[in-house]
């Protein structure tokens, strides 16, 4: 008999442990003393029991029940635990907000301003905050709703330029282009690392002579130089009228006309002799084996 008084006993604890814990698992805790408020919204937006509830970013309660109001369809009346020392000024107000997770959490808004007090059991006004989630959906999904014809239309010719053989084409140039340029920079770069040295190098021998042919010709003397030019212009200038003048031999040959004129007739005698001896040879040679007849 004892041994199942035992065995009740410790199933007994058993469900106690497991009641405190589950309880103690969802935030509630039974050892500590707790005040009732109720508050109302019209849409709870998947607010779940063992929410969390906050005053200031602090945590001061969660949600014990949540029940349909069907004296007031429309409405949901959310039951909290809050605890026990926190006084809920009047005037003070309850949201629910969205967060980012699709998670809903309860804040109230505390009116400091209020010398009054609610008393566990009343029933607080609830609102909901629709947050980033809730402006989005309000605000932002009928623009996108109104941007859908308009994608629509962007792809579809967006879809008609991917599939133009021009673009296959002009991508093909494009990468023949990049090729080119690819060439032209390794042929600048080789330009700029051998030619442009190798051209300054010459460039820098050219004004080192160029600096040397100067100083060569800071040497000379320029006044003697054009005193010797001078006096050969002097020599040239009497030899041409010497040359103009016929009382000189080469003035003769270059002025008189009748030395042409006897040079001219005796090569025409000469080739008028030339010509006859051709034509009758035997007028000036005679030779004979036998010797010279008698006559």
């Amino acid at each position: 008999m004892k041994k199942e008084v035992k065995i009740g006993l410790t199933g007994i604890a058993s469900l106690i442990i497991l009641f405190f814990g589950i309880n103690y698992l969802k935030g509630i805790n039974m050892f500590k003393p707790e005040s009732y408020y109720y508050v109302e919204f019209t849409n709870v937006n998947g607010l779940a029991q063992s929410s969390p509830v906050f005053a200031n970013g602090f945590k001061i309660g969660i949600v014990r029940d949540i029940q349909y109001n069907y004296d007031k369809p429309g409405h949901v009346v959310v039951g909290m635990e809050i605890d026990q020392n926190m006084r809920i000024p009047a005037g003070s107000k309850a949201e629910l907000v969205t967060e980012m997770l699709g998670t809903v959490k309860m804040n109230l808004l505390l009116d400091y301003t209020s010398s009054g007090f609610f008393a566990p059991g009343d029933t607080i006004a609830g609102a909901a905050n629709e947050g980033i989630l809730g402006a989005a959906e309000k605000d932002l999904l009928p623009q996108i709703q109104k941007m859908l014809p308009k994608l629509d239309s962007i792809m579809g010719s967006l879809n008609r330029l991917l599939s133009d053989p021009a673009l296959t084409n002009t991508l093909h140039n494009a990468e023949r282009i990049t090729a080119s340029l690819d060439a032209t920079s390794k042929r600048l770069n080789r330009l700029m690392n051998e030619d442009i040295p190798s051209f300054t190098t010459n460039a820098v021998q050219i004004t080192e002579n160029l600096e040397t042919i100067s100083n060569s010709l800071k040497n000379i003397d320029y006044a003697s130089t054009f005193i010797k030019i001078d006096s050969t212009l002097q020599n040239v200038q009497m030899l041409t009228a010497k040359l103009n003048r016929k009382d000189n031999t080469l003035g003769l040959l270059m002025n008189d006309s009748s030395l042409y004129k006897n040079l001219n007739a005796t090569s025409a005698n000469a080739a008028s002799l030339l010509k006859d001896l051709k034509e009758h040879p035997k007028r000036y040679v005679h030779f004979s084996l036998f010797g010279k007849k008698d006559k």
